[in-house]
């Protein structure tokens, strides 16, 4: 998205230094949440009210614009709807729904650029083609060691395809991972899937990932969630009322998903992996740093065994 945003505002001769970035903080996140507009989006307000101090385009980039609080979107859309003209350039990056007032102002006049969020899968097809297109011999488990690398992340794999296109022969997945040490920092749902799959060896190289990029506690975190989740789905009686437990939709995909995935767990299971969770926060909080890689992997273990079953 930031790659499209920055097109944009090439395309309308901005500068980057003409450029000013608002960063909508989260819930929570904000240095005051009293005032109706919070300081972190308030220098919206005069970028949208007066152009380049040098006569020149002026642009506004607002990030994660659907976390926009209801006054702060109205008062943004009066400005877009009364000052706005050529002078400046909006654009807003939003993973989600765009407040009401703010919706209905972008949908009548503003040009909409769907982003679609690049999957392994879809990664895996876009490295066969560029593969092919540099006519490259690379061996199918090279492939799958560049994707184990990078993740998702095709400009680093383009890059990296540059730097292997000067080996001679065939290239190797022993080469691959010789040559690049990086993690790829990628959804936490690829670890837990992994784990619900009983896939040891994938589960332990994505937990490693992980850890290169995440603080161990948040990949606990998010281990407890999905084992609540398959908790709730053990316990309801019926998918209607594991979903309205865990905040779903009955005919969503991730309600289907984690009712199957608790149906599938034993309760004798259920207990030994609750408990392997409790003893391995208790020591990630106890125990000194050295110890928490250690202590999730043999989680992660323990955890593919209990629900891989």
């Amino acid at each position: 998205m930031l790659d499209r945003a920055a097109q944009i505002f090439v395309d309308a001769g901005i500068e980057p230094s003409d450029i000013v970035r608002i960063d909508v903080p989260g819930r929570g996140q904000s240095a005051s949440s009293e005032a109706p507009v919070r300081p972190e989006v308030e220098p919206a307000i005069p970028a949208l009210q007066s152009g380049s101090l040098f006569g020149g385009r002026t642009g506004v980039m607002i990030m994660d614009a659907h976390l926009l609080r209801s006054p702060e979107a109205g008062a943004i859309t009066d400005l877009l709807q009364q000052t706005v003209g050529d002078e400046c350039q909006v654009v807003l990056l939003s993973n989600g729904r765009l407040p009401a007032p703010l919706a209905a102002h972008a949908k009548k006049g503003a040009q909409v650029v769907s982003v679609r969020k690049m999957r392994e899968r879809d990664a895996a097809g876009w490295l066969r083609a560029a593969v092919r297109d540099r006519r490259m011999r690379l061996r199918a488990d090279a492939q799958a060691a560049l994707l184990e690398r990078f993740g998702s992340d095709v400009g680093a794999l383009g890059q990296a395809l540059d730097q292997l296109s000067v080996s001679a022969g065939p290239i190797s997945a022993d080469l691959v991972r010789d040559r690049f040490r990086n993690r790829p920092d990628e959804p936490i749902w690829h670890f837990t899937d992994a784990l619900g799959r009983g896939a040891v060896d994938d589960a332990l190289r994505r937990l490693h990932g992980l850890l290169t990029h995440s603080h161990p506690l948040v990949v606990l975190a998010a281990i407890e969630n999905d084992l609540r989740r398959r908790a709730l789905a053990a316990a309801a009686p019926d998918i209607e009322t594991f979903a309205a437990w865990a905040g779903y939709r009955p005919e969503s995909y991730p309600a289907k998903k984690n009712w199957q995935a608790g149906k599938r767990m034993t309760d004798d299971n259920l207990t030994k992996a609750v408990d392997a969770l409790r003893r391995a926060d208790a020591t990630l909080k106890s125990m000194p740093e050295e110890t928490h890689l250690v202590t999730l992997e043999r989680l992660a273990v323990s955890l593919c065994y209990r629900y891989g079953r």
